[in-house]
């Protein structure tokens, strides 16, 4: 199959639907340098190469693009890829994933949709590269998908882009640090700030860690990571890593297919022909899913945090359920550093919010290192799917961190 076959699939999509983004670009770029730490030797060239990079490549410096070009014409229908929400699903009264009335939007333009899509259209890629067939819009059209695959993969890895309540929470008031923010917002990036501003001071040395300290970049956030590798990657999720990236088997029995779906699969590829065809297959009706890339198996128990302590009951209790607010965004969010920053320079004041920076909220989170544990799944998870893309595997053996789908 051409490349540009897969592409036009790909950029099938709706301006219509309100679009958003995840965690704020902190959160990304965490995401993508602990998957740059975790990436086979052989991979980041590659990258490098289609990411048209000179000079020190990284990968963290593009982990945000996708949030920066959405409002452009050319890439307004992208909006709906970064986010998912079932109809039935209302946290924390109920969670639906996707429940009987199925999803919310247009069906398979959804950041779940998006990890398969883009993964697949660098696969066909990766095919015409090697066989030396490969254009020039070959090349442009797989780093587009490069970069959206780096995001979207941090994106799967945030709650409330998992939900469409109140447009993934943006149109949820609540205060932190008796500041006016909504819940949105306190998740993409004033859970982080707060992590990086309490910080031990010990993680501003390196960590005699070459894997490790050659991925930094000198950023403010760069003693975060290396906690979150020391005690996280390294220390309590060591022995859960490979458990991270397992999918179940596909049943034994697949449902009898239409001689049309029969012909779209034979003509399109398994992957692409049965994401056309229809949502009889697997990942919640979507067609993700299959036994070695499974975002909607990944995304479950993500999906579930909203039910368990991102929508505490009590915004659905007097007096904050009586508390108005009407938002202007659609399932968006703010998260840049001058947001962050206008938030903690701003005079703590008393306000009718639901206050969630506490013991039993934001303690629970911290203790928990639940935001941390989200940022490195999306590392491994994302090095896993690079390296089953790009990976020379008869190259070498397999290094100590390196992951592969």
């Amino acid at each position: 199959m051409r490349f540009s076959q897969v592409s036009l699939i790909l950029a099938t999509g709706s301006a219509l639907i309100p679009h958003a983004n995840a965690w704020g670009a902190v959160g990304h770029e965490v995401v993508a340098t602990v998957a740059q730490m975790h990436l086979h030797p052989s991979v980041m060239p590659i990258l490098c190469d289609i990411l048209n990079y000179k000079g020190d490549c990284h990968l963290a410096p593009v982990a945000a693009w996708a949030d920066k070009v959405r409002g452009l014409p050319q890439y307004r229908w992208t909006g709906p890829l970064h986010y998912i929400g079932a109809t039935d699903d209302y946290p924390s009264e109920t969670c639906a994933f996707p429940g009987e009335k199925g999803w919310e939007g247009r069906k398979n333009i959804n950041v779940l949709s998006g990890i398969r899509n883009t993964t697949s259209v660098l696969e066909d890629y990766m095919d015409l590269r090697k066989a030396g067939l490969a254009t020039e819009s070959d090349d442009d059209a797989a780093q587009v998908a490069l970069k959206f695959l780096i995001h979207f993969v941090g994106d799967m890895h945030m709650p409330l882009h998992l939900t469409g309540r109140d447009r993934g929470g943006n149109g949820i008031k609540v205060s932190f640090d008796s500041r006016v923010t909504n819940l949105h917002s306190l998740w993409d990036g004033l859970l982080i700030a707060k992590r990086i501003r309490t910080l031990p001071s010990n993680y501003t040395r390196p960590l005699p860690f070459p894997e490790v300290e050659s991925h930094l970049r000198g950023t403010i956030y760069d003693p975060y990571i290396r906690r979150v590798m020391w005690e996280g990657i390294m220390g309590k999720y060591e022995d859960e890593l490979d458990s991270w990236l397992s999918c179940p088997a596909e049943p034994s029995v697949q449902p009898l297919q239409t001689q049309w779906e029969q012909w779209i699969s034979w003509t399109f590829g398994r992957r692409i022909g049965s994401w056309i065809a229809g949502s009889r297959l697997t990942g919640g009706g979507l067609n993700t899913d299959d036994e070695t890339l499974c975002p909607y198996h990944w995304a479950t128990p993500i999906h579930a945090l909203n039910c368990q302590i991102v929508f505490p009951k009590a915004l659905d209790e007097p007096p904050y359920n009586r508390v108005s607010f009407s938002g202007t965004d659609e399932h968006a969010c703010n998260s840049s550093n001058k947001a962050l920053e206008v938030h903690w320079l701003s005079r703590p004041r008393k306000n009718p919010y639901l206050e969630l920076d506490t013991a039993q909220y934001s303690g629970v989170i911290e203790d928990e290192w639940i935001v941390e544990k989200l940022m490195s799944q999306g590392g491994i998870r994302l090095a896993a799917v690079l390296n089953w893309l790009f990976a020379d595997m008869e190259e070498s053996t397999l290094p100590n961190r390196t992951y592969t789908l």
